[in-house]
């Protein structure tokens, strides 16, 4: 493994649990503990973490948002495969909600192939996408929901946008998220997002919520709904066992991609 790779994976992991060993590190990654130091030596010298006795533990604030340039390179395999399987669920007709964020985008690039769909998003970079690769006179039309751009994120917040969603009903909407906990349910890092994905869920009968597994158990700043408002989760091998099956007893049916 790549030491780019490890790193993300402890920060991972430090964003769900709070904190990581030495001997942790060592452990998953078949590293000695010279280089499990030296991990958390780079990524203290970075902002990314704070080094204590014996590991480290988180140094960010639970409304710091990674950038997205940062996070539309992490992980592409598990989100194209967590994609890939939420295109699976999208029929020829029907009309779908595509949040925005990595992992949903993942979601728009995988509906090759679908015929006459009805696509909403406040994604510049997911609208890009479909206007791109899809024909806008025969497979898709193609809905924006209008709103403030947020430069960092190419996305649209504000009332406009929540209003757009609240203008419509979809078939289905296909959620990305910062968090997803038991007790706090589903959250984000912006509150603008937040209150746009409230939108977004309140728009849709049926529900998903793509993350990998490392959202799951995490907490960030501003409350998008309760786990309760889904019927669906697609995530990855990553997810803790047990965070999956408490979901699955609310009734929640959960999709688990990779080997």
């Amino acid at each position: 493994m790549l030491p780019e790779e490890r790193h993300r994976k402890i920060l991972d992991i430090i964003a769900r649990d709070g904190n990581i060993m030495v001997a942790e590190i060592c452990e998953m990654f078949e590293v000695s503990e010279m280089t499990a130091r030296r991990d958390l030596r780079i990524l203290d010298r970075q902002g990314l973490l704070r080094r204590v006795h014996g590991g480290a533990v988180s140094s960010l604030g639970r409304s710091y948002e990674p950038p997205y340039n940062l996070r539309v390179t992490h992980a592409v395999d598990v989100k194209q495969a967590i994609g890939k399987k939420a295109a699976e669920m999208v029929i020829d007709g029907d009309s779908i909600a595509l949040d925005v964020g990595t992992t949903t985008l993942e979601v728009a690039r995988a509906l090759h192939g679908k015929r006459n769909l009805t696509i909403i998003t406040a994604s510049l970079t997911i609208a890009n996408e479909v206007a791109s690769n899809f024909s806008l006179d025969s497979d898709v039309r193609l809905i924006l929901t209008g709103g403030i751009v947020r430069p960092s994120e190419f996305s649209m917040i504000g009332h406009i946008a929540e209003e757009a969603y609240r203008g419509f009903h979809v078939d289905k909407a296909f959620i990305g998220i910062g968090g997803v906990s038991l007790a706090e349910g589903l959250t984000e890092y912006n509150l603008e997002d937040a209150l746009v994905k409230r939108a977004l869920l309140h728009s849709a009968r049926e529900k998903f919520v793509v993350a990998g597994g490392a959202k799951l158990g995490r907490v960030t700043f501003a409350t998008v709904g309760p786990l309760s408002e889904v019927q669906y989760l697609i995530t990855d091998r990553t997810a803790p066992e047990d965070i999956l099956e408490d979901i699955s007893k609310l009734g929640i049916e959960v999709f688990v991609v990779g080997n």
